[in-house]
């Protein structure tokens, strides 16, 4: 049967929304709400594919336009998101959504187009494309209802940090202050020497996935220490922005934050924890490895122009040492005054 290709609209969102989530590997970042977001928050173009095959949706590519005149132009499914690319019911419907965007990326003469898929090529890589496996890597493990199985799988050394937390004075409170969440965040990537999204950003994932989303802070005496905004998707947890303040490690406040968030997830009615993506030899890798996660390669994949390399805009990168270090001096209001301007470029 004949296949088309067109974007999503608002009449057929909830169709596409319902297609991710029969999908196999439809993931919390292929969701339509993200079209609006993406552009509300950064001004970003999306272009939404989906195929249809007798009318019925064969497949689905998020995918916006991220412009920057600081790291260039491209194509990607998705900025600000880890996971992205084609789902789709067969070879077929994913050969007329890659067709398609190719045809946007020439549209728009764009050098790079980035899917952040979770599966390879099958076969070989196509012409023009290329796939790495060697960028990112992603960390997720089955978690059960008992909280107290879910504290010996946690192994011994980190577990015991944990453990001085649940013992201290710590407490969480869960909800949806997300204003508390990036006043925290915003301290935290600073010190990372790190542009901070706007705090009108997490507002507007509020209001897009509010039900599939909260937002859990641990206190210590009443004062706030960290805090994590969450993704709910298919019983998976994924604490997504998360940050400490300066306070945080000598009362384990961070251990203990995603301890809780864990906990609360499972009473949710969670079976999996996903703790996002992280570069090899970064101080995020090594935390989520102590936990007990194995890391699992992200097979990104890359359409490339001649003469076009693969983007690599990560704090690894020697030549945003300097940067970095001049960042990191910044006072706080400087940098959440600046940072929403250059971090557009860098989802």
């Amino acid at each position: 049967m004949s296949l088309t290709v067109s974007e999503l609209s608002p009449a057929n969102a909830a169709e596409w929304d319902d297609y991710v989530a029969r999908h196999a590997e439809g993931s919390f970042f292929h969701r339509s709400g993200w079209a609006d977001a993406l552009r509300e928050a950064f001004g970003h173009r999306p272009f939404f594919l989906l195929v249809r095959r007798a009318g019925a949706i064969a497949g689905v590519l998020p995918l916006a336009l991220q412009k920057s005149a600081l790291f260039g132009s491209s194509l990607i499914a998705l900025p600000f998101c880890v996971y992205g690319g084609p789902i789709s019911d067969d070879a077929e419907a994913e050969a007329a959504l890659t067709e398609a965007a190719e045809a946007v990326m020439r549209k728009l003469n764009l050098s790079v187009m980035e899917w952040r898929t979770t599966s390879p090529f099958v076969g070989e890589t196509p012409p023009g494309w290329q796939q790495r496996d060697d960028l990112y890597v992603t960390f997720r493990k089955p978690i059960t209802a008992d909280d107290d199985a879910n504290l010996k799988a946690i192994p011994r050394k980190q577990r015991a940090v944990v453990r001085k937390g649940i013992d201290g004075v710590l407490t969480s409170e869960l909800g949806q202050d997300t204003d508390l969440a990036h006043r925290i965040y915003a301290e935290s990537v600073r010190n990372l020497g790190t542009p901070v999204v706007s705090r009108r950003y997490f507002a507007i994932l509020k209001r897009q996935f509010g039900h599939e989303m909260d937002v859990l802070t641990v206190f210590e005496d009443g004062q706030p220490r960290t805090s994590v905004l969450n993704f709910y998707w298919k019983n998976e947890v994924l604490p997504y922005y998360g940050g400490g303040t300066d306070a945080a490690r000598a009362c384990h406040a961070n251990d203990f934050m995603y301890w809780e968030v864990m906990r609360h997830a499972a009473k949710r009615g969670c079976t999996s924890f996903d703790f996002g993506r992280s570069k090899v030899g970064t101080g995020a890798f090594s935390f989520k490895k102590n936990w007990g996660f194995a890391p699992t390669p992200l097979p990104y994949r890359y359409r490339l122009a001649e003469g076009a390399s693969v983007p690599d805009h990560n704090p690894l990168n020697p030549k945003y040492r300097l940067f970095i270090a001049a960042w990191k001096k910044l006072p706080l209001p400087v940098a959440n005054l600046l940072g929403p301007m250059i971090v557009r470029g860098l989802g």
